[in-house]
């Protein structure tokens, strides 16, 4: 159950963004880099899964982010070959070939609705824009938000348009207010950035309260022998997501998990956190100042074998400025 936070209320940091990725935690993924040529301007991780190897967070050199959370919408899934993850790669690499470096949000939504069919695609929610400098009015363009219920470009709404914003997204629809972690992640968020702000904290003071907000762990844990399909429901309630689940996993509780060593090796209770186990895999926190000085910090958890990764190399830091900022 992904969440991803978004604020332009830090006066530095007219934009912050933050994200949890929810995944299987053996799920090939790779690690955050500038993709390969003709992409290079993309910084992000990949989905090795599927072969279209898609993205749930990327940025590029110009400013242009996208972070995409899918969801089950209705009773099931939808039947379809087009990886969701697709649609954020689709959006840079399609953007970069335009002669001014950027497709227009009604041509991107024109794209997806009336080339992709997006109501096919399955339940998911698309963050996508340009970072810009604010103007003399606090005024930022924002990020529309495009899901597989858009039915036309004037479907496409924006949200944090201008300074002072905090929203959260997680796997529903947008403006769900029946997901705790989502109104927990709002509140917290903002509580953080005014404790460092109150504080004079430096950038690195700030990150930290940031991922301290990303791991924020109030996941009920499960009853012996409740079945673990109705236990899911409980994974909106929490931030973070220890590690949970999976068929060698499903008769224990989840902090007999959580407390297995993480190196793929059974803890006492014989439970190998990489088998088939659910969990926060990714944190990702995405400062962009008032230079249009981008700092993309990604922290993972636990490696493509579903183990802890070490200390000394849980951290990808990435520092660009964005291209023509204040244009």
């Amino acid at each position: 159950m992904c969440i991803s936070l978004l604020s332009t209320a830090h006066p530095t940091y007219p934009f912050i963004l933050l994200n949890n990725r929810d995944e299987f935690l053996s799920r090939p993924t790779a690690r955050a880099h500038w993709w390969d040529p003709p992409n290079q301007h993309v910084l992000g991780g990949r989905d090795l899964q599927r072969e279209i190897r898609g993205t749930w967070l990327a940025i590029t050199k110009d400013g242009r982010i996208a972070n995409l959370t899918n969801f089950r919408d209705g009773d099931g899934e939808v039947a379809s070959n087009v990886s969701r993850g697709g649609l954020v790669s689709a959006y840079f690499a399609k953007a970069a070939l335009e002669s001014d470096g950027e497709e227009s949000y009604d041509g991107f939504v024109r794209r997806l609705v009336g080339e992709v069919d997006v109501k096919k695609v399955g339940g998911f929610t698309l963050l996508f824009g340009r970072l810009r400098k604010p103007d003399g009015e606090g005024r930022v363009p924002g990020l529309g938000v495009l899901s597989n219920r858009t039915s036309s470009a004037e479907g496409v709404f924006r949200i944090c348009g201008e300074l002072g914003e905090t929203q959260g997204l997680s796997n529903s629809h947008f403006g769900d207010r029946e997901w705790p972690k989502v109104v927990q992640g709002e509140k917290l968020l903002s509580e953080a950035i005014s404790g460092s702000i109150s504080r004079g904290e430096d950038q690195e003071g700030l990150v930290e309260r940031l991922f301290g907000v990303l791991s924020v762990d109030t996941l009920p844990r499960p009853k012996p022998g409740e079945d673990f399909q109705a236990f899911t429901k409980q994974l909106r309630n929490s931030i973070l997501i220890p590690p949970v689940g999976g068929e060698a996993a499903q008769s224990k509780p989840a902090d007999k998990i959580a407390a297995a060593d993480g190196t793929g090796t059974p803890d006492h209770s014989g439970v190998k956190v990489g088998d088939g186990v659910y969990g926060t895999q990714k944190q990702t926190v995405v400062l962009v100042d008032m230079r249009g000085r981008v700092n993309f910090i990604e922290r993972t958890l636990h490696d493509g074998d579903g183990g802890l990764d070490s200390d000394d190399n849980k951290d990808r830091r990435y520092e660009f400025t964005i291209e023509e900022w204040e244009r």
